[in-house]
């Protein structure tokens, strides 16, 4: 009988959680305009991500910089490697400790805030992670960076994103 309790409580919790995902899920906030993913030559075919339910990316002014893409997370700026080609990057090892890359959970399609023009993607890290792209670009933060509105990492080989 306590085998019986266990099936049907789980089997309850299971249906309970599709409802509040089927509740939650699927439509970006009507706040914002979102953009359309990317495939890229190394993400999974297979699945069909889902688009996160808040903007990943947004568009701010940053100072005399004037409007450049930030992570909605923490609004640091983000930048691209000039030495990345489109789906791919080339900043790995001792770079990435210094040029964190941009990234999502598994299953997450990327989505961008209001003044957020181009597609945003996702291409697969060596680690298996995901790295969130714009218009195919890798996106990373710089180490540097300690506060929003910081552009320490505006030097050559590294570019500031503007939508």
């Amino acid at each position: 009988m306590t085998i019986w309790k266990s099936y049907g409580r789980a089997a309850l919790i299971g249906a309970t959680s599709a409802l509040m995902l089927a509740a939650c899920g699927g439509q970006p906030a009507a706040t914002g305009t979102t953009a359309s993913p990317t495939s890229s030559p190394s993400a999974s075919p297979t699945a069909t991500p889902a688009s996160s339910a808040s903007p990943v990316v947004l568009a701010q002014v940053v100072g005399s910089m004037g409007t450049l893409l930030v992570a909605a997370s923490n609004g640091h700026t983000l930048y691209t490697f000039n030495s990345d080609t489109l789906g791919v990057s080339n900043c790995k090892s001792g770079c990435s400790s210094t040029w964190p890359p941009l990234s999502v959970p598994a299953g997450v399609t990327p989505s961008g805030g209001a003044g957020v023009t181009g597609p945003l993607g996702t291409i697969t890290r060596d680690d298996g992670s995901l790295q969130v792209t714009y218009k195919g670009l890798p996106l990373y933060f710089f180490h540097g960076d300690s506060k929003p509105g910081d552009t320490n990492g505006n030097y050559t080989g590294w570019k500031l994103v503007k939508p």
